[in-house]
């Protein structure tokens, strides 16, 4: 089985694309795209940036992401380099539940403001009835 960066290589230069043009494109520094067409994964920023990166790429060369993505995280594996990414998942996951959590905790605050809103607009309407009440009185 061919290396995953040895086919993404060939297939750009099959489509006579060069690095210059996915750079300018995808605004991608071209020393992260070399590092992807030559395998070198450490080099590239970790978690969800280093998908961006090929999807990115794949995009400019109009190749079926799916395929080429799962290639990719196999690739990955092989190359060690997936296990890095364990701690972005667990930073990403504690960032979900933390903002579930905030989120909740602010509905009871909000129904506060709003009674309070409400309250404020009764006494203010009463007032505003009376003096116009003694006014044409």
């Amino acid at each position: 089985m061919n290396k995953f960066c040895d086919d993404l290589r060939a297939e750009r230069e099959r489509r006579n694309v060069t690095l210059e043009t996915i750079c300018g494109i995808t605004k991608i520094s071209s020393q992260h795209i070399r590092a992807l067409e030559a395998g070198r994964y450490a080099e590239l920023p970790g978690g969800i940036f280093r998908k961006s990166i090929v999807r990115s790429y794949l995009e400019v060369l109009g190749l079926e992401q799916s395929p080429w993505i799962s290639r990719f995280e196999a690739s990955l594996r092989e190359s060690g380099v997936a296990e890095e990414d364990k701690d972005w998942v667990e930073f990403a996951e504690n960032v979900r539940k933390n903002r579930g959590a905030s989120v909740r905790s602010l509905a009871p605050r909000w129904i506060g403001v709003a009674l309070m809103a409400a309250a404020l607009v009764a006494i203010g309407w009463v007032l505003w009835t009376r003096v116009l009440y003694r006014l044409v009185s």
